[in-house]
């Protein structure tokens, strides 16, 4: 019998993966119906972000899911490392793809005039390349050294000890190895991508400031030389300088806000639990991990939905939508009623 926290929980993890995979797939939608986001350099990142989390969507959200109602393994040994497998890689993968987001939007600030042959379409491969090499390297090492499991503390199939998922010492990797590839993990997942996000985000934020800097200044300028200007008109130029600034500070915070919210507490959990003498209540072990789940949800409308370019898409797809259906309920009516007669 479940009690009222793991049924919250799990009513929380159902609108997660409501969510995550309405909203993923509509991104999927709008890369596929708009020819432009496709020529884009960006549009190959938000792809591979918006695969990794429908994947994890239908694949390792759903089996959490079935641990936290029946509290036992889903499924067999077998499903249970594929699935942790599957999430190491694509939480790996998911990271990386924000950070390769994060360095495009780097070289696109502070190279505005060098972007298209700095970032092409051959380079967004490159370094998609290394995000699956990477991913892949990290997930397939822990597979092997049997390092995958499931895992009571967040009733998942996920990177476990051999204590934790029943392996004894008989699985042939001790507590220590345990340790120090979840450090080395973390450290070249998570750290790395965070470190990438905040460099770059605060060099862009800097760039973004500086420019609106300069127009203030010109803005001003032009204010001064137009003295019979009406004072409304001269204030409401100032506001939207000053709107301009908050914009880009409110992305820039978006960006990496949800970022640290998301993963942070699940890292530092994983991290925390390497000393056995520090208790971790289980329902904070399943809120973490939650947390990390809910950045799929997160991401369609922080890197893709929100975006003019995206809402212009979406727009244009349900006025084409509404079109189709009219059109078919005319044909329709016409069928029943037989063709309109002229006077």
């Amino acid at each position: 019998m479940m009690d009222v926290a793991e049924i919250a929980v799990c009513a929380f993890m159902v609108a997660i993966i409501a969510v995550s995979l309405l909203s993923n797939l509509l991104v999927f939608v709008c890369f596929l119906y708009n020819p432009e986001i496709r020529k884009q350099a960006p549009g190959l990142f938000t792809l591979n972000l918006t695969f990794c989390n429908v994947m994890l969507t239908v694949s390792n959200m759903p089996l959490t899911l079935v641990g936290v109602v029946s509290r036992a393994q889903p499924g067999g040994d077998a499903l249970c490392q594929a699935a942790g497998f599957l999430d190491t890689f694509l939480s790996t993968n998911s990271m990386l793809s924000m950070a390769a987001l994060s360095i495009d939007r780097w070289v696109a600030v502070v190279f505005p005039l060098r972007y298209h042959s700095k970032m092409r379409h051959r380079d967004a491969l490159l370094v998609l390349g290394y995000t699956w090499a990477h991913s892949v390297s990290f997930s397939a090492a822990a597979t092997c050294l049997s390092l995958v499991g499931y895992h009571r503390l967040y009733a998942s199939c996920t990177l476990a000890s051999p204590r934790a998922h029943g392996g004894g010492s008989g699985s042939g990797t001790s507590w220590a190895q345990f340790a120090a590839f979840t450090v080395l993990f973390h450290a070249c997942t998570f750290l790395l991508s965070c470190v990438v996000l905040c460099v770059t985000y605060l060099k862009v934020l800097k760039v973004a400031r500086f420019h609106c800097k300069r127009i203030d200044v010109i803005t001003m300028q032009t204010l001064v030389l137009l003295v019979d200007i009406h004072p409304s008109v001269r204030e409401r130029c100032l506001e939207e300088q000053r709107r301009r600034r908050q914009r880009a500070t409110h992305k820039i915070s978006t960006f990496i806000g949800t970022f640290m919210i998301c993963f942070t507490p699940y890292v530092v959990t994983r991290l925390v639990e390497l000393f056995p003498a520090v208790p971790i209540h289980p329902l904070w072990g399943l809120v973490s991990k939650l947390l990390a789940y809910s950045k799929a949800a997160c991401d369609p409308f922080v890197y893709s939905l929100l975006r003019h370019q995206y809402r212009q898409t979406c727009g244009d797809i349900v006025n084409r939508l509404l079109k189709r259906r009219s059109l078919n309920a005319s044909r329709r009516s016409y069928g029943e009623t037989g063709p309109p007669t002229q006077d």
